[in-house]
């Protein structure tokens, strides 16, 4: 699912979003700042640690299996796990619904 969803934000458009209305920061501003990151590529950050925190869980889990971890290392792995699993649908079901919501729309 995770591969299906980093795939599907590759094809999305990279050019930065900004609020109407609001005018570009200045180029003193801009390099203080930190630099712009498109949704695409922040949400292809968010995919990817979540994947590892997903095989880490995995690998803590076969440690713990061998008797090679302690007990609460894999308790809390595991839980991590599936904090991120549950963030990962959440938010997939919050862009299934934007996506749905912009299809319903009248141009």
């Amino acid at each position: 699912m995770l591969s299906a969803v980093s795939s599907s934000f590759s094809r999305m458009d990279a050019t930065p979003v900004r609020a109407p209305g609001l005018s570009a920061p200045t180029a003193a501003a801009t390099t203080a700042a930190a630099p712009e990151q498109s949704f695409a590529a922040a949400m292809a950050e968010v995919v990817q640690d979540a994947t590892r925190s997903l095989k880490g869980a995995e690998t803590t889990s076969i440690q713990g299996i061998n008797g090679q971890g302690s007990t609460q290392a894999v308790v809390d792995a595991v839980m991590g796990a599936e904090r991120t699993l549950q963030t990962a649908v959440a938010l997939r079901d919050k862009v299934v619904s934007a996506y749905l919501e912009l299809s319903r729309m009248s141009i």
